[in-house]
């Protein structure tokens, strides 16, 4: 198991952006991911990293967000641009050991961060 915890979650005005922060207690995950969570809503996936730097972006922030990882202190980025109201969620970094996080399937993460609250406002 490894322990997650994420920052920089804040209130900003649409266009504006945001880097969240995921500190990891350990490295030797598979895949480390940023899913996200609105009210009345399921939790998806948001973008994926490898440990080799592979990356996958969902659709919906594809150009707007980044992932990318820190690995001697064990930290995980995403960079948000251009956020839009719809962005506002809970952002939750999750790590998987398995190796089948390349799919950013919520399942295939065992290890879950606290959240950090991002609101968008119009």
């Amino acid at each position: 198991q490894v322990r997650l915890v994420e920052s920089g979650g804040a209130s900003v005005q649409a266009g504006g952006s945001l880097r969240l922060s995921c500190a990891a207690s350990r490295h030797m995950y598979a895949y480390l991911a940023w899913f996200r969570q609105a009210p009345g809503k399921e939790r998806e996936g948001v973008a994926v990293i490898g440990s080799d730097g592979w990356t996958r972006t969902a659709d919906s922030v594809k150009g707007r967000f980044a992932i990318s990882q820190f690995n001697a202190i064990n930290t995980l980025y995403l960079q948000m641009n251009s956020l839009k109201p719809e962005d506002s969620a809970v952002y939750y970094c999750a790590a998987d050991f398995s190796g089948r996080g390349w799919s950013l399937r919520e399942a295939d993460f065992g290890d879950w961060g606290q959240g950090t609250q991002v609101t968008v406002s119009s």
